[in-house]
């Protein structure tokens, strides 16, 4: 089992012609997989992929074990998620790349059909059936679209950790959550007035965080499927959820509750965890962060981000489907690699997938809920079966590639004053429309 660093396409295209592929059906489980990671199922190991709880390179030294004759390599491509698009996209068009590649669900996948392969001929029925959620990575997010991933973990939630400590300096009941994001707001402008400490402690350079604040909202407005019902055009992208989301957005960028450096410094709890600030808006994968920073029974807690004021469904989540596994059509090694993905979805290593990690739990029907452990993860699933509305499956989760990483810019550009809300959602519009009509 080889574990690498991708760092440049020249190099993942050397290693790619060099696969050994199977020549007949007989020779299925023989030949060598290349798996491209985008750091969400694995991360980089130096010798031992237990002792660094690296889950995707646990699986293939696994399935070389259970298959003698297979080799698997497992690149972590680095970089940011642009940047792991341009790549796979310049090997795809090359008709090289990987075998599998591992990204994130939804639109990140579908922008990239014509590079993937149907599962469902691969894969039998069963396997996908026992896993909820394979609807996301559908081709035009319809139901009788190519699945072009098979969708892996029950995904990531949205929420809004709150340091006990700091609230109750502030005179703020930490058991009371908000019920409205304007709640939430007064109570981070009472910890500014009140402390040495800023309400919110906030990193949005990228503009990572106005897509959990704008995905909330609109979600909240519109409901669960808001944005699969943009991409199908049954709602337009300029719906006034959008502008009136965008607008509470801008308002949160230009209050005083944040950290002053806000709109400069990089997503990421470093004056959170610190104890500078009462709330720190983000999502599920930082539970271990949280846990390991203030202790399993600690002041910090979690909750779900809450809604504007008068919105529709309230009693909604956000967040969704993470993780998608997808063939290549340049694969040499299909019927290799389709075994590969049904050795992975067996329910007992989905579990140790639950368990190395703690940031999400098993999407599978068999799934083991005893494997969460970690306690922020246990009070969101709790608050999970109370979101009656459901869970919006994420903007940057649904639409083109090229509109998600526009979509971050506007983010970053409206929380910091630099571009007007109504300016934001014109240009997510045109290219929405520029990328469907290609």
């Amino acid at each position: 089992m080889k574990a690498n660093k991708l760092t440049g396409i020249v190099a993942a295209l050397a290693l790619t012609t060099s696969l050994v592929a199977c020549s007949s059906s007989d020779e299925a489980l023989s030949g060598e997989l290349l798996i491209w990671d985008t750091g969400i199922l694995g991360k980089d190991v130096s010798d031992d992929p237990y002792a660094d709880k690296a889950f995707l390179n646990q699986m293939g030294v696994e399935f070389e074990a259970a298959n003698p004759g297979v080799t698997v390599t497992v690149i972590q491509q680095g970089g940011d998620i642009s940047t792991n698009a341009a790549q796979f996209q310049a090997a795809a068009i090359a008709g090289t790349g990987p075998d599998i590649r591992v990204q994130y669900a939804g639109g990140p996948t579908t922008s990239f059909a014509e590079f993937f392969e149907d599962l469902e001929p691969l894969i039998p029925a069963e396997t996908l059936d026992a896993m909820a959620g394979q609807y996301v990575n559908r081709e035009g997010f319809s139901s009788t679209g190519r699945l072009l991933g098979m969708t892996y973990g029950a995904g990531n939630l949205f929420v809004v950790f709150q340091n006990a400590d700091v609230l109750k300096e502030a005179g703020i009941d930490p058991s009371v959550k908000p019920a409205t994001w304007e709640a939430l707001m007064a109570n981070a402008k009472q910890v500014t007035d009140k402390t040495d400490k800023n309400g919110f402690y906030t990193g949005n350079l990228e503009g990572y965080p106005g897509a959990w604040f704008i995905s909330n909202m609109v979600g909240g407005e519109l409901g669960q499927t808001a944005f699969t019902d943009m991409y199908s055009g049954k709602i337009s992208v300029d719906d006034p959820a959008m502008l009136k989301a965008y607008q509470a957005y801008a308002d949160w960028g230009a209050s005083t509750v944040n950290n002053p450096d806000a709109a400069q410094v990089t997503a990421g709890g470093q004056g959170f965890v610190a104890g500078k600030a009462g709330y720190y808006l983000v999502g599920s994968w930082e539970n271990n962060g949280m846990t390991d920073a203030f202790g399993a029974d600690g002041p910090v807690s979690s909750f779900f981000i809450p809604t504007l004021t008068g919105a529709k469904y309230s009693k909604i989540g956000s967040g969704g489907p993470e993780i998608a596994l997808s063939i290549t059509k340049a694969s040499k090694n299909k019927a290799l690699a389709a075994e590969f993905l049904k050795f992975i979805a067996r329910p007992e290593h989905q579990d140790r997938f639950v368990e190395i990690y703690q940031t999400q739990g098993s999407n599978h029907k068999d799934g083991d809920s005893s494997m969460i452990k970690n306690p922020r993860l246990k009070e969101q699933f709790e608050q999970l079966a109370q979101s009656t509305d459901g869970v919006t499956f994420a903007f940057d989760s649904v639409m083109p590639q090229a509109t998600i990483d526009l979509f971050y810019r506007v983010n970053s550009g409206v929380f910091s004053g630099a571009i007007k809300p109504a300016d934001a959602v014109a240009q997510l519009k045109a290219s929405y429309e520029q990328e469907i009509a290609k």
